[in-house]
């Protein structure tokens, strides 16, 4: 497929969206696209088929976290994300967001390589991989409340598991829950800090949201 094929199907999706992508964020996306795709013809990247750019496949790596970057905060500059895999949504959210720092956690050697390349090809610049599951570094206290934005997108997360992760944000900060069809939301009733502000729908095409908290702000 064309470089101009590519961005066709890519803007069609965007403006179905309702998002407007500029000339370098879809140049951006379509590298990082297409990258993904030659290294997930090597490992499990993901499930997408990438051969060939499916409204699907652009809908979920890439459109659905252009929505949910227009809920971040304008002052949020350093993003944790949790189970990074190939990169999205963090990645696609960072190009999205210029100036973001990514710090992504992923416990799978291959893929954190991956991930790494993905840095670099893309001028990520002040962003790094770290090859761990997110228990490990609750004994970094260097991590501690050190982002002003949590991703993630996992197929359940427990009420103790939000509160493990919440260590890594700043009291002001934010969680980012995605959700897709079928997986139930967090209860909106949290125990503090952390205090849930909204579920707001992502694609209907997915049938995805997105569930925000809030870390309170000490007292």
């Amino acid at each position: 497929m064309t470089s101009r094929e590519f961005q066709d199907r890519l803007h069609r999706r965007a403006k179905k969206a309702g998002v407007a992508i500029s000339a370098s964020l879809a140049s951006g996306l379509e590298s990082y696209f297409r990258l993904l795709g030659v290294w997930n013809a090597k490992i499990n990247l993901t499930g997408l088929d990438l051969t060939d750019p499916t409204p699907d496949s652009l809908d979920r790596l890439l459109i659905e976290p252009l929505v949910a970057a227009k809920q971040v905060a304008p002052a949020a500059v350093r993003t944790i994300d949790i189970g990074s895999g190939g990169g999205s949504p963090a990645i696609p959210m960072a190009l999205a967001l210029p100036g973001t720092r990514l710090l992504l956690v992923e416990s799978k050697t291959r893929k954190s390589v991956f991930l790494r390349e993905a840095l670099r090809t893309l001028a990520l610049e002040g962003s790094e991989v770290v090859t761990a599951r997110f228990e490990e570094l609750l004994a970094r206290p260097d991590l501690h409340e050190a982002h002003d934005l949590l991703t993630i997108r996992a197929v359940r997360i427990e009420g103790r598991v939000l509160m493990s992760l919440q260590a890594f944000v700043r009291p002001g900060g934010q969680l980012f829950l995605f959700r897709g069809s079928g997986r139930a939301d967090p209860p909106e009733t949290m125990t503090p800090p952390l205090s849930w502000k909204a579920t707001v729908p992502l694609l209907e095409s997915l049938r995805s949201r997105l569930v925000v908290l809030d870390k309170r702000m000490g007292r």
